[in-house]
């Protein structure tokens, strides 16, 4: 077999992830390869950890990347914090919660959960009333669902979390860069994101900071691998270590911190997008890419209910960066995405569990959170209704963002 040069289609990804990378975040990801005890690189993963504090709002030191997607960050912070038999409570508002609670189990916690329909979330009191009666180690919540389309409010959780001697785990991969977060201000213990949302980099690296509270657990956990113990024995080998080798974040701080203690061979390419997605969004101004997702989620919100479809939850709390629709009665869901796709090149969502065939879910974020996506996908997403017998007013939907745009 000869296999062609990779050539993939043009596409406008408008779905709930992943998006278009920013073609700086592409550029950088370009650049030629160093040691990875070079200086420059070194310098580079430096530079990271700074950026990364000002992505997540935190003064926390431990602040650094897990190579690997955003799922290997969830799994490198949990892993790392929970000791087999822990208690562990997990909110669970949409699919991501469910992952939470997954990866909690096999980390061998007791786990403990709490539920709302999907489409809602839960309040401050209930949570209380819950870490109250659990009395878990840690509480795990998704910040931002991309599968409901909603952010769980957290700027009283952490409180809580303090009064209840209680770590506070967030995934924020859907919601950072986007959507108001703050790490210290909201006393988040441990937190990890992904670069193909907001970020507007591809999956790969998981951006995540932890608080001394946090560090002081894995520290009491850590391990040295036997080859790189000191000869003299001084190393102590822990009798419960940290159950995962790649995902030791006890060993990863000793890799990313002064002692560069060898852990894994960073993955260069990705942290040079990585430091790229953080240093664009820095030179932004974290407030004003907040704006930027409202306006052009509210933009695209506007424009789906001016095109009659109904938008699915709570919008109050609605992320800025996705809205959810329900697909009108009669139509296929998927045969609108797939035209979508074929004759416009443009991608939007489905939806899973209990929503799916219910609902579509359409993304105004990171690189694609801008005004010409917008009305692109707002115009092709009107002719295809119409094609589909759905009774639309010519132009209504981009007529609608434009309003709010003007406005």
């Amino acid at each position: 077999m000869t296999a062609l040069q990779i050539d993939p289609p043009a596409r406008l990804l408008m779905g709930p992830g992943p998006i278009n990378a920013d073609p700086r975040v592409l550029r950088a990801m370009s650049a030629q390869l160093v040691g990875q005890y070079d200086p420059s690189m070194t310098a580079y993963m430096a530079e990271t950890q700074a950026l990364y504090r000002e992505v997540f709002r935190t003064a926390n030191d431990a602040t650094l990347l897990v190579d690997g997607t955003s799922r290997a960050g969830i799994e490198a912070a949990l892993v790392s914090l929970i000791v087999p038999g822990d208690r562990v409570l997990v909110p669970v508002f949409g699919r991501f919660g469910h992952l939470l609670v997954e990866i909690a189990t096999r980390c061998g916690a007791e786990v403990h959960t709490i539920e709302t329909e999907w489409g809602t979330v839960f309040t401050p009191e209930q949570i209380e009333t819950a870490v109250a009666e659990v009395k878990p180690k840690i509480l795990a919540v998704v910040h931002g669902d991309t599968s409901t389309t909603l952010a769980q409010p957290l700027e009283d959780i952490g409180a809580i979390c303090r009064a209840h001697d209680v770590l506070l785990y967030t995934d924020v991969t859907a919601s950072l860069g986007g959507n108001e977060f703050e790490t210290d201000a909201w006393g988040i213990d441990a937190v990890t994101a992904g670069l193909q949302k907001c970020l507007a980099g591809p999956s790969g690296s998981s951006p995540i900071s932890l608080s001394p509270r946090a560090v002081e657990v894995i520290e009491s956990r850590k391990s040295i691998e036997a080859g790189l113990r000191a000869a003299d024995g001084s190393d102590e080998v822990r009798a419960d270590p940290i159950r995962s080798n790649y995902f030791d974040l006890g060993m990863i701080l000793d890799y990313w911190g002064p002692k560069r203690l060898n852990h894994h061979t960073e993955a260069t390419t990705m942290l040079y997008g990585a430091r790229e997605c953080a240093r664009i969004l820095v030179e932004e101004g974290l407030d004003d890419s907040i704006a930027r997702h409202r306006l052009h989620g509210t933009a695209m919100l506007e424009g789906v209910r001016a095109l009659g479809l109904e938008p699915f939850g709570d919008l109050d709390h609605k992320m800025t960066n996705v809205v959810g629709v329900y697909i009108p009665d009669g139509v296929d869901g998927e045969a609108i995405r797939s035209e979508l796709l074929h004759d416009y090149s443009i991608e939007i969502g489905t939806s899973f569990g209990p929503l799916h065939g219910k609902i579509w879910r359409i993304g105004t974020m990171g690189y694609n959170a801008r005004k010409d996506a917008v009305l692109v996908t707002l115009a092709s997403l009107e002719q295809v209704l119409r094609r589909a017998g759905v009774r639309v007013t010519a132009g209504a939907g981009a007529s609608a963002a434009q309003d709010v745009y003007a406005s």
